[in-house]
């Protein structure tokens, strides 16, 4: 999950060329899993990359700065030591998917899931607190999802150094991802790993993304193009029919004019879409979050034509109160008790009771929602599709797409609109959006 996404990050898709061609997405040789071309899937987050305000009754023992502070999977290791660790997640990894989620994921009218995963479970040195075992896991998830008709999307999480300083990276903090060698070439080693696994379930696993959310920011995007290469190479000899995706590192579109790979087959762009970490999308109106999604439809409709584009993370969060989603022991902008730009609430009085528990919501708000819901959908399957974030929380209900599509508050299957109609042509990229909220 990003925290910082926005219209600028949506709209960076515009410019990553891989050919010259610009009349169809370009050597993607492969349909996306066994239902057609438009992913429609969720994120199995929280599960092995440890994010607090996922699973906030993990980290609670530390709240109020009671016995030391963990605020990412590293500092969770370490403050409990690695016996302790282990003990506690591997029955967090035994229960926080389940057979019946999945299957729950299958009823809902999804075909993808989408697996985060640090590159801790194949390497760990000494002096670092992490545990393994998660991939036995991570298969038993693969067959699950085989076994319900669902397809996967193997997703490198975290990397050594963090290549974004996010808790969500596995080490909240720096970002160090380029400062040795070794941690590119344990990058590597973890991407060798997931094909492995990938080529040991084709059918199943159709894709590996190499990185998540490289900020472009504290790295040097020269060395993110060379590690997409050699990512390529190393997916491609183990793997060599599974599709690479690629992040955008948040980047403006002329930035990625520099990435010319004649040859690449089988390489899809993720972009990542959110309303509430940045000034101009979490201060909108109602109608205003609905109206931007016009645009966010635009951008991924014009960058599908040149490479394939999927939305790997979203949500119908319209503030940031998730307790700890800004950061373990942090607040949010919208009600002012965490410091930004605007120094204080997004207006007077703004608050953030009630705004992540579906039972607090009332008719109009549950109206703007499913509305958002299916606004954004339209927009992301102007490309090829997307994934929500995330499958399931503790806590915060408009991250829950479990519970929100089981409240009717996303469109259950995806198909079902109510507010939007929209025809996809032979060519699932050739989408007529007619949302009533987008001008013609």
């Amino acid at each position: 999950m990003g925290l910082l996404s926005s219209a600028t990050a949506l709209a960076s898709v515009i410019g990553l060329y891989l050919t010259s061609s610009t009349a169809s997405p370009v050597a993607l040789e492969r349909r996306f899993g066994n239902t057609g071309d438009v992913i429609r899937g969720v994120n199995l987050g929280g599960l092995f990359v440890l994010e607090p305000w996922i699973t906030p009754s993990l980290f609670s023992q530390w709240e109020g700065g009671n016995n030391g502070t963990a605020v990412d999977e590293w500092t969770y290791c370490e403050a409990l030591g690695k016996t302790e660790c282990a003990s506690r997640l591997n029955k967090h990894w035994a229960s926080w998917v389940t057979e019946s989620d999945i299957a729950t994921l299958a009823s809902l009218g999804l075909n993808h899931i989408r697996i985060p995963i640090g590159f801790w479970a194949f390497s760990v040195l000494p002096g670092e607190p992490y545990v393994q075992g998660q991939v036995p896991y991570m298969e038993k998830i693969i067959q699950l999802a085989g076994r319900y008709s669902l397809n996967v999307v193997l997703d490198l999480h975290g990397v050594p150094g963090s290549q974004n300083g996010f808790d969500n990276s596995g080490r909240y903090g720096a970002i160090r991802w380029q400062e040795t060698q070794t941690n590119i070439d344990r990058s590597i080693q973890a991407i060798e790993g997931l094909a492995r696994i990938a080529a040991k379930y084709p059918k199943i696993v159709d894709a590996v993304e190499v990185v998540n959310e490289p900020a472009n920011w504290g790295l040097s995007m020269d060395g993110v193009i060379d590690y997409y290469k050699r990512a390529y190479t190393s997916l491609r000899n183990i793997a060599p029919n599974t599709i690479m995706v690629i992040h955008d590192a948040f980047l403006s579109p002329s930035s990625w004019d520099m990435l010319n790979v004649p040859g690449w087959q089988n390489v899809i762009l993720d972009t990542h879409t959110y309303h509430v970490f940045v000034k101009d999308r979490l201060t909108l109106s109602r109608d205003g979050h609905l109206k931007a999604t016009c645009d966010d439809a635009r951008s991924v409709y014009g960058f599908n034509t040149r490479l394939w584009t999927i939305t790997g993370e979203w949500s119908l969060a319209t503030t940031d109160c998730a307790r700890w989603l800004n950061g373990f022991g942090k607040g949010a902008r919208w009600d002012g008790s965490m410091q930004w730009e605007m120094n204080g609430p997004v207006y007077p009085g703004a608050t953030c009771s009630g705004q992540n528990s579906i039972s607090a919501w009332d008719s109009p708000t549950r109206i703007f929602f499913r509305q958002f819901a299916e606004a954004q959908i339209d927009a992301y399957e102007a490309g090829s599709g997307w994934f929500f974030w995330n499958f399931k929380t503790e806590e915060a209900d408009d991250w829950n797409y479990i519970k929100l599509a089981q409240n009717g508050l996303v469109p259950n299957p995806p198909t079902d609109r109510h507010y939007s109609r929209y025809s996809l042509g032979n060519n699932h990229w050739n989408i007529d959006i007619s949302s009533p909220w987008c001008s013609n």
